[in-house]
């Protein structure tokens, strides 16, 4: 098991200074580095085996969101492997310890030149594996509503794309916050959602976009030629606050 104390800070917040979905997702992928790093699986043994680690799927849920200037505690492990797929747990915990969220992510390694899954003996042997003491959902299968979905297209930017050549998964996040925009987003907040990364987007890709809405449930899938890029499900909750102007 691994923790860190962490601050919520102005970057990681909304305009109303409550915390990001894109924010989650970099603190997690974060706190996973720090581990995989403090194990002695960090990015130069997984350059020397010629692999990236990259997400499958994920699932988070939140009980509440900590607001701008709280301390709270991250917590990650990693589950025995399943498959190709490495199981990583992360609880939330608020300063006094209670649990405010939890979450599941799939990790894969990828062979940097044929950009396909791969199993590495290495790896697998040396990734402990932990109980994460707490029940924590494993991510499921992000499908689209049935509403009739508002169409977008998104051109990937510079300041989007990360280490692995491909847009980083914290990315899709801000672009499906940013369709549902003010009005999709007034007196609500984000109460759980889960992310399923089906082919990554290199530079030069353009993505459309489908977002539905129906009640407090959101779909948003990407795609590129027709192929699926990624699809996200989200559930909302009512809040007592509204977006300034």
């Amino acid at each position: 098991m691994y923790s860190e104390q962490l601050v919520m800070r102005t970057r990681d917040c909304d305009l109303n200074g409550r915390w990001k979905p894109s924010a989650i997702l970099e603190c997690m992928q974060e706190v996973a580095i720090a581990h995989c790093d403090e194990i002695g699986l960090g990015r130069s043994v997984t350059d020397a085996h010629g692999v990236v680690w990259v997400l499958s799927r994920q699932h988070v849920a939140l009980s509440r969101l900590p607001r701008i200037g709280e301390r709270y505690t991250l917590e990650t492990c990693a589950m025995p492997l399943k498959h190709l797929f490495f199981p990583r747990t992360h609880v939330f915990r608020d300063a006094a310890g209670g649990i405010i969220g939890t979450a599941c992510g799939l990790w894969l390694l990828m062979d940097v030149n044929t950009r396909s899954a791969v199993h590495e003996p290495y790896i697998v042997e040396h990734m402990p594996v932990e109980d994460p003491g707490c029940d924590v959902g494993m991510p499921g299968m992000a499908r689209p509503l049935n509403d009739a979905p508002v169409v977008g297209q998104v051109v990937p930017r510079f300041t989007e794309f990360d280490l692995n050549g491909h847009v980083n998964n914290a990315r899709y996040m801000d672009w499906c916050w940013n369709a549902l925009g003010f009005d999709g987003l007034a007196n609500r907040e984000i109460a759980g959602f889960d992310v399923n990364y089906e082919r990554e987007v290199r530079r030069g890709e353009t993505i459309e976009t489908r977002l539905c809405a129906e009640g407090d449930r959101v779909s948003f899938h990407g795609t590129v030629d027709g192929r699926r890029c990624f699809s996200i499900g989200i559930t909302l909750r009512e809040t007592d606050y509204v977006y300034r102007p």
